[in-house]
């Protein structure tokens, strides 16, 4: 899927002004329901520790993404690195490469889960990561719409995914993983006007 400037600037709104809340708080809460899509993928995560500090580790991977797709230049060899979390860089980095040791262990076991999820996925180059935000990537096939506490270890995250019940997400999944996940179910296709009504 191709994504416009129009849809990143949109998309990093969502991710960077409605943050963690609970399953059952008003919608107001989070994104306008008018403005949703008719059908959200649904991703419910498992996740070791507090719910809520999960989904501000994964938004603290996000912003920067969507931000340097709404704004860098993507022609460039390597795009910049100083608003992404040190944490992130360096699980992404691999081991061995010298920064395992500021890789907390969150981030490890969240590795390690993403491999076992994928099969054997080997962790993510940063900069590869970073580059399938970019307006002109088509094989980013999601954006984001929302992430809620569904209890003390649970959390829902949706994603547009155009109605898509098979689309690639294997750079969401990185980084659900190793924000925290311990185990990932979906993605599931969820009726907006279900979802509202839950």
């Amino acid at each position: 899927m191709m994504h416009t400037g129009d849809s990143l600037a949109a998309e990093l709104q969502r991710v960077r002004e409605h943050g963690p809340v609970r399953e059952h708080r008003p919608v107001r809460e989070r994104p306008d329901a008018d403005a949703a899509p008719p059908v959200l993928s649904l991703f419910v995560i498992a996740v070791s520790g507090d719910a809520a500090a999960y989904v501000e580790r994964l938004r603290s991977v996000l912003v920067p993404a969507v931000r340097l797709g709404c704004t860098a230049d993507f022609e460039q060899e390597g795009l910049p690195v100083d608003e992404v979390p040190g944490w992130f860089a360096a699980v992404g980095s691999g081991a061995g490469s010298g920064g395992e040791e500021r890789v907390p262990h969150f981030a490890r076991a969240g590795r390690e889960a993403y491999a076992g999820h994928t099969g054997g996925g080997r962790p993510w180059d940063l900069q590869d990561w970073l580059y399938r935000f970019g307006p002109d990537e088509d094989s980013r096939g999601w954006e984001w719409w929302d992430a809620t506490v569904a209890g003390p270890s649970r959390v829902h995250v949706r994603v547009d995914s155009w109605g898509e019940s098979f689309f690639g997400c294997q750079d969401l999944l990185w980084a659900v993983f190793t924000a925290g996940a311990v185990r990932v179910d979906g993605p599931t296709v969820q009726i907006t006007s279900f979802r509202e009504k839950t």
